[in-house]
């Protein structure tokens, strides 16, 4: 079975709210500004995280788990623009028709790009299949949020109740992993105007990271797999960190081994 686990990190789409909110001729951050006093009002004053149609996806990572490979990396180059990026998740999705897995993917990251995908045309006929075409899709798709095909480890985990969610880095962090390392999400943005595409990218490989770790204590407590087998995945885990590398994923080593 071949499992992808993905995250994404977005931005303010700032030509989105341009358009809606008739913001022509300012400048990126002001118009950000702008559309988080916006949502600031529609909350009253009790959030400024968007609207999920207004998000612009700056990096998806994945781990990639086939019979023979053990991968974590960021979809296209530092400079591939967004519909690429989403091209190439769901081009991997056509390729692999994996287990996709995720953490809160059925309450941002899907939508997110279901929207995004929408705007840029990307074309992507195996994730939406629900049976139509293919018999085996229409009990288990990727659509579904009870299906396994995408398997939401928050929303599991919870048993789908919304007062038993859980962050991920708390998650993680009470498990033995890395968690965060000093990054988060609300930082993205900061780490966006300032040019850093890069870190961006290693904070979405390192957050990927700790969901494929939550995802196979998850299958190792539903008995998918045995005790020797889960030490074994997480021994795959780090001997793939220790020949990529790179200092980021050095350093989750280094967190998880401390």
């Amino acid at each position: 079975m071949n499992i992808l686990v993905f995250d994404i990190e977005t931005v303010p789409d700032i030509e989105s709210g341009k358009k809606l909110y008739n913001l022509d001729g300012l400048e990126a951050e002001d118009a950000a500004e702008l559309m988080f006093s916006h949502r600031r009002q529609e909350t009253d004053g009790n959030s400024e995280f968007l609207r999920l149609h207004l998000h612009q996806i700056v990096a998806i990572s994945v781990v990639l788990k086939t019979n023979d490979t053990l991968k974590v990396w960021s979809l296209g180059d530092v400079d591939a623009d967004e519909k690429e990026i989403i091209h190439r998740f769901f081009e991997g999705i056509e390729r692999y028709t994996p287990t996709i897995v995720s953490w809160n993917g059925s309450g941002f990251d899907l939508p997110v790009l279901h929207y995004r995908s929408l705007l840029h045309g990307v074309v992507a006929q195996r994730y939406w299949e629900n049976g139509d075409d293919d018999q085996s899709f229409k009990w288990n798709n990727y659509l579904s949020r009870f299906h396994s095909r995408h398997t939401d480890l928050m929303d599991v985990l919870s048993g789908y109740m919304p007062t038993a969610k859980a962050p991920l880095d708390q998650i993680a962090t009470i498990l033995g992993f890395p968690g965060k390392m000093g990054m988060s999400g609300d930082k993205v943005w900061d780490c966006f105007v300032a040019g850093e595409i890069e870190a961006i990218r290693n904070y979405c490989e390192t957050d990927v990271l700790n969901t494929y770790l939550v995802y196979l204590r998850y299958e190792l407590i539903r008995g998918r797999l045995t005790e020797n087998a889960y030490q074994d995945a997480n021994d795959q885990v780090r001997d793939m960190l220790k020949s990529e590398n790179k200092p980021h994923l050095k350093e989750f080593l280094d967190a998880w081994q401390g």
